[in-house]
């Protein structure tokens, strides 16, 4: 700005001193030496303002129009010794010459002094100190307007003989030629620079000359590819601060990782490619199937030990163009294929597959399409970067803080932003399902006869600072169909109820939708995290009320938590409805769309991650990754059933950063049954009490390298079966132990 103004001024002086004279009849006058506050001149001795033979600077009588004239003046400068150091507390006396006013400075530690508001008129500049001449003095006119900056030099004060040196009075203007015991001393002052006000004599000013573009400016033909130099400070490679990247390598510089473009200067690339590695050995209550192959097993209860791997590979190929991190993309093409391979062992038949003859043991293969979009920012709204977007094709989605409601990658439109330097998020998305693969999870090309909509907006800072507050609508429209999972078990509609064989078949239509309030986030030193669903709506045929029924359920979850140095100590409540009586026309049991819950211990809890089968039925209590017991056929390929016990769950637990590469985890949970009324007409037992049991579990999460590139995750996990759990199943303790190794390029 200040480089801006002088130029403008520079060009109005200009324009007026060349166009008045002219209007005039004058002839312009060549331009003269004047004060000026546009340039820091630097003026000689001899031409000290105030010394003799000095021209003092004509006044204009135009001034800028509502501008003051000023009316004071300034004097700086810088004190040193002979060798250049600055000399601190030195005391400076300012005395006007014609009033006798008397001003005390006193220098910084660097030398540095200061004073400003002087009446113009003739002054006096005289140090006072120990150890250094103080005969020194400076005469100086100062003119209303001007900033006068000098640089004076004390000598020291000779103790013995004649002096080595002698310091010239200003009176003399100069130093005088050195004796044959002299040596010729430097001048006692020097004034560096004077400043004015505008008004002084702008028609001398002379353009001013401005440095070539080369001279000002670095041409850089590629600004994300500037050579760096070589560099090894040891001759070993132990210290290389401009390594060179590699293809392979994602911790340095990468054409494939999105740090420089893949072309041009704006459009990039970035390609990740993702293993994981999942064992997992646990025992859960399975129905003994008895056959010929078996003819002496005659428990109803069999051996329910199993082993399951699972290797997942997913790659991500990401093509965006955009500026920086924090700018959305204009557009984005992201395409994640993944290919699953998957190996079960069981020790019952009808577990792995519903034809007997295939054994006890499964191995299976799948490839799906995870991603596949375009997104293209519409419109930028703000200059901080808020947007709206759209984004079209097979994309993943959360609804909510935890996944309580809807976590899926599907096909879908979405359409998203935010406002107000990013205190508002929105999102407005509505999904065509695929169907799913059953024992993989990924999609396949089939398309299924459900569609979702949903619409939510965040609002940070919502009532208090830290915290955010989600508000959503979700809508599910499942349609009738018939499907068998690609093990052969019949998974819509669900057999169970009504429906005891494939002649009583009869595919229904659900439609619900769920009014949700959920929040994250702090309030002072305490966490919170809670969410509350309201489901409505209906469907036309439930097959364990053997009925059409209306929807009217609720959910509700609340985490409390406090940080204390390295741990995180945690407290949560969790309810699902349930439906007392399941022959009526209500269904007052809550499910949800397609959840996987990060809440009350997570995957280290038994009841959250393993499926527990319903025996004697073709659903299970609770399928896997889910809170709810919803009896539903399949999380996956089912449909969602209202007509459920629903669930208490209470939880304690604690996270711990052991180091900064290991956390620990450690929670347990008491659980009971809301209703169980639905499992009585199921099992056809009563009564069935509601304890379901104590789950515990803990487990280590470990990252050798600090990042995510490198992730180990193991832990174990067990349920103590309550006397409602007996009342089901039997008294053993379910266990589960796992681990997880997850690698990331």
């Amino acid at each position: 700005m200040r480089g801006a103004s002088h130029i403008l001024l520079r060009g109005v002086a200009q324009l007026l001193f060349t166009c008045l004279p002219l209007a005039c009849g004058a002839v312009p006058a060549a331009p003269t030496a004047t004060r000026s506050d546009i340039h820091e001149v630097a003026v000689p001795v001899t031409a000290i303002p105030g010394a003799p033979g000095a021209q003092s600077a004509a006044w204009l009588q135009q001034r800028i129009p509502r501008q003051a004239p000023p009316t004071t003046a300034a004097l700086e400068g810088i004190l040193k010794e002979p060798g250049g150091r600055g000399l601190g507390g030195v005391t400076l006396t300012l005395r006007n010459l014609a009033t006798g006013a008397i001003r005390k400075i006193t220098t910084s530690a660097e030398g540095v002094f200061r004073v400003r508001d002087l009446p113009p008129g003739m002054y006096e500049l005289k140090p006072e100190g120990t150890g250094f001449d103080t005969s020194t003095k400076v005469d100086l006119r100062l003119e209303a307007g001007e900033v006068v900056t000098l640089e004076l030099v004390l000598q020291p004060t000779p103790l013995l003989g004649p002096p080595a040196w002698r310091v010239p009075r200003l009176a003399e203007w100069g130093p005088p030629a050195a004796g044959p015991h002299e040596v010729e001393a430097p001048a006692a002052y020097r004034q560096m620079r004077t400043r004015v006000d505008v008004e002084a004599d702008l028609a001398s000013l002379q353009p001013e000359e401005l440095p070539s573009a080369r001279e000002v400016f670095l041409e850089t033909p590629d600004r994300w590819n500037i050579p760096m130099p070589e560099w090894d400070r040891y001759g070993k490679g132990i210290d290389a601060p401009y390594k060179k990247g590699h293809w392979w390598d994602p911790f340095n510089r990468n054409k494939f990782k999105g740090d420089v473009p893949i072309f041009g200067q704006r459009t990039f690339f970035h390609f990740t490619a993702v293993s994981e590695t999942l064992f997992d050995a646990r025992r859960l209550p399975v129905p003994s199937n008895v056959s010929t192959a078996r003819p002496g097993s005659s428990e109803f209860f069999g051996k329910g030990e199993q082993a399951l791997l699972e290797q997942t590979f997913r790659f991500t190929f990401d093509l965006f163009r955009g500026d920086a991190a924090f700018r959305p993309a204009d557009w984005r093409i992201r395409v994640t294929p993944a290919i699953n391979v998957n190996y079960l062992k069981t020790r019952e038949l009808g577990i792995a597959n519903v034809d007997v003859r295939r054994g006890t043991n499964r191995l299976d293969a799948h490839a799906g399409l995870q991603e596949a979009f375009l997104e293209v920012k519409l419109r930028d709204l703000s200059t901080n970067y808020d947007f709206l977007s759209v984004r079209a094709g097979i994309q993943g989605f959360t609804s909510d803080f935890r996944g309580f409601l809807f976590v899926e990658e599907q096909p879908g439109v979405r359409l998203f932003g935010n406002l107000h330097s990013n205190r508002w998020e929105y999102n407005l998305a509505y999904f065509h399902f695929l169907e799913k693969d059953t024992n993989s999870g990924l999609n396949t090309f089939a398309r299924r006869h459900q569609q979702v909509l949903i619409a939510n907006v965040y609002r940070q800072d919502f009532i208090w600072p830290g915290y955010t507050a989600q508000f959503s609508v979700h809508f599910n429209k499942d349609d009738a169909s018939l499907h068998f999972d690609e093990n052969g078990f019949l998974v819509r509609p669900a057999p169970i109820g009504a429906v005891r064989s494939l002649n009583q078949l009869r595919p229904h239509n659900i439609r619900a939708a769920y009014l949700g309030w959920a929040g994250n986030g702090h309030i002072g030193r305490l966490n919170l995290s809670h969410a509350f669903y309201q489901a409505l709506g209906r469907d036309d045929f439930n097959t364990i009320a053997g009925r059409p029924v209306t929807i009217n359920a609720q959910m509700a979850a609340l985490e409390l938590s406090v940080d204390k140095d390295w741990a995180r100590l945690r407290t949560s409540f969790f309810w699902a409805s349930g439906d007392a009586d399941p022959r009526d026309g209500r269904a007052r049991g809550f499910d949800a769309i397609q959840d996987f819950p990060a809440f009350a211990g997570g995957v280290f809890s038994l009841w959250n991650r393993e499926g527990i089968r319903l025996s004697g039925s073709g659903v299970a209590l609770t399928p896997p990754h889910t809170l709810l017991p919803s009896l539903r056929s399949s999380k996956d390929e089912g449909q969602a059933n209202f007509v459920n016990p629903g669930l208490f769950l209470y939880n304690a637990g604690a996270a711990f950063d052991l180091t900064p590469k290991l956390r620990g985890f450690v929670h347990v949970n008491f659980l009971r049954f809301d209703r169980t009324e639905p499992l009585e007409l199921l099992l056809f037992q009563a009564p069935i009490r509601h304890n379901i049991g104590l789950d515990y579990g803990f487990g280590v999460q470990y990252r050798p390298p600090l990042t995510e590139n490198i992730t180990l995750t193991g832990g174990a996990a067990a349920l103590a079966p309550g006397r409602g759990f007996q009342d089901i199943y039997t008294g053993k303790t379910l266990f589960s132990l796992f681990a997880n190794v997850r690698f990331l390029f």
